[in-house]
């Protein structure tokens, strides 16, 4: 069977990269975007960065911005409807993973009716045209949504997370601008940069991972190793590696798959509304060292090598595990990330709910160790 890799058509990295915004767009010949984004990225001034290029240029766009963190399923219906009111032509998203994802949703649906209401684009769905032209900046460096054939929207309704995966949503441009990131908060940038180390080190595990994937993911975790704590510290290199390296992550992790980090964090942002990249932070740890009992094992050395651990060379597959998962501990620590479910109000009596949801998220099927339900719950009660 062939291995795939899917990109998007153009990319663009670098401080100040999102001036190639309005050439591809009149280079593309879209006249009205739609501008989707959130509340607080318009009101701390990151949006206007962007809009401000749309301005110079008198490209007409009107702004979406009622996203939430962990976007729902009314969110996309509500975006749906603005995006025909408005006669758009093309979709600019300006956000985290949250608003990305939204955007790639209304992408989907506008160009596929049938999809309107949103549930049915669970999974892998039988869609037929690419979606509405996209172009996506990231203001957060860890989801990749940018490079993603991946979005995940909330259904309220099931109480579940609804991890969609379609080639045909891929933005066809990306622009990894750092400038945009520079205004993270400490623990948002430690968050997602602990969600996009999530994405190398279980895109390198998992089941379908191959040489193409391997090769980025490792490079990805070097990067993240090397930039993440003074990335948090407010250090302008670091957050400008961080953004490529978080790009890196999901080139590989969206071509392969990933695995029970991310299917025990799902079901946490549905039953609290806990932030993504704070669940998989927390989980990847306890996670890891699950899945040293899988064919994965003898990567473990590699991924301490990457982390920066020296002798790997000399290690056992077990000292290489122990190295792994040490080296990543002492990282999410030094950035303060939360290392229990209970620091993050998570109740005792919902964790065989969690379990049960985890396992039948559709990133299981990724993971390099079979699992079911009962030894997901022994995962979550360990990091309890």
């Amino acid at each position: 069977m062939a291995n795939r890799f899917i990109l998007n058509e153009t990319s663009y990295f670098g401080a100040g990269a999102r001036e190639n915004l309005v050439p591809e767009l009149t280079g593309r010949g879209l006249k009205k975007v739609m501008f989707v984004t959130d509340k607080v990225l318009l009101e701390c001034g990151v949006a206007t960065k962007v809009t401000a290029e749309l301005d110079k240029a008198g490209i007409a766009y009107e702004i979406y911005s009622d996203v939430k963190a962990n976007p729902t399923v009314a969110n996309v219906q509500t975006g749906v409807a603005k995006f025909k009111e408005m006669g758009a032509d093309s979709l600019v998203a300006v956000g985290g993973g949250s608003v990305m994802d939204t955007a790639k949703a209304v992408g989907i649906i506008i160009a596929n009716p049938d999809f309107a209401d949103v549930v049915s684009l669970e999974g892998v769905a039988d869609t037929k045209n690419k979606s509405i032209p996209l172009i996506a900046l990231p203001t957060t460096s860890g989801t990749a949504a940018e490079v993603t054939i991946n979005y995940v929207i909330t259904d309220e309704a099931n109480k579940k997370k609804m991890v969609c995966v379609d080639p045909k949503d891929i933005p066809v441009v990306a622009i990894v601008d750092s400038d945009l990131m520079m205004g993270m908060p400490k623990g948002l940038c430690a968050s997602t940069g602990m969600d996009a180390l999530t994405h190398a080190i279980e895109g390198y595990i998992t089941k379908g991972a191959w040489e193409l994937s391997d090769m980025v993911e490792l490079r990805a975790i070097e990067l993240i190793a090397g930039s993440l704590y003074d990335s948090v510290q407010g250090d302008p290199k670091a957050r400008e590696t961080m953004a490529l390296a978080q790009y890196i992550a999901g080139m590989g992790f969206s071509n392969v798959g990933l695995g029970i980090v991310h299917s025990m964090a799902h079901p946490l942002g549905v039953f609290y509304d806990t932030p993504h990249g704070v669940a998989n932070a927390l989980l990847l740890p306890y996670v890891m060292e699950y899945n040293a009992e899988s064919p994965a094992k003898p990567k473990y050395k590699a991924i301490a090598k990457a982390m920066g651990v020296q002798g790997t060379e000399n290690m056992t597959d077990e000292e290489g595990v122990k190295a792994a998962v040490e080296a990543v501990r002492k990282l999410s620590l030094s950035i303060n990330i939360p290392q229990k479910l209970h620091e993050i109000n998570v109740k005792e009596e919902d964790l065989k709910d969690l379990s049960v949801a985890a396992f039948n998220d559709v990133c299981t099927g990724g993971n390099p160790r079979e699992t079911n339900s009962d030894e997901i719950l022994e995962i979550y009660k360990k990091a309890f």
